[in-house]
């Protein structure tokens, strides 16, 4: 909720060191978000996180900086959005130009194909790793455990929109629930 005591800046200097400190883009970001936000900061909840990040995941453009920009509203509002979307894309900005003036100029085109095969390893890895707390929150009885296999098949079967696979999910939970209170009456 608004929170007038967190400063502006701290919410730029905050998401500028998730930003600085993650490689792999949204999900890779998961396990530095939580440490800063949730363990230090004590801004969100883990279930606020993985809340962010499903609004994050059905609205247009990147994860981390949604998940950023709905923070900052969060507590600053507009300002407050605009300051922690601002730092959390800072450093990718500078990192990128910095790679685009002086990797390209003095590095091979083989020696730099060999240094991102290698990075894109580890970012699968940062993103494996950053996929278990969704799966130990998730996936908490048999009805979200076949919604989650369903959804797989489905995806990858028919290459459905994400955005409609969790429109499909949630009109599937609403069912379900609906369902579930038809049967206790």
């Amino acid at each position: 909720m608004y929170d007038k005591n967190i400063s502006l800046f701290d919410l730029f200097l905050t998401f500028a060191k998730v930003g600085a400190m993650t490689f792999g883009g949204g999900y890779a970001m998961l396990p530095v978000i939580e440490k800063e936000l949730i363990d230090k900061k004590k801004w969100m909840t883990r279930q606020d996180l993985m809340d962010f990040f499903a609004v994050s995941q059905v609205t247009p453009g990147v994860i981390a900086v949604n998940t950023a920009s709905l923070l900052g509203y969060q507590k600053r509002r507009i300002l407050g959005s605009i300051f922690a979307t601002l730092g959390i894309i800072a450093p990718s900005v500078i990192i990128i130009t910095l790679i685009a003036l002086f990797l390209t100029k003095y590095l091979s085109a083989e020696i730099t194909d060999r240094l991102f095969n290698s990075i894109r390893i580890c970012v699968a890895a940062l993103i494996v790793h950053a996929l278990f707390p969704f799966f130990k929150k998730g996936i908490i009885n048999i009805f979200t455990a076949a919604l989650f296999t369903l959804s797989l098949i489905i995806y990858f079967a028919f290459r459905v929109s994400p955005a409609l696979l969790v429109l499909f999910c949630a009109l599937a939970a609403i069912i379900e629930d609906s369902l579930k209170r038809k049967s206790v009456k």
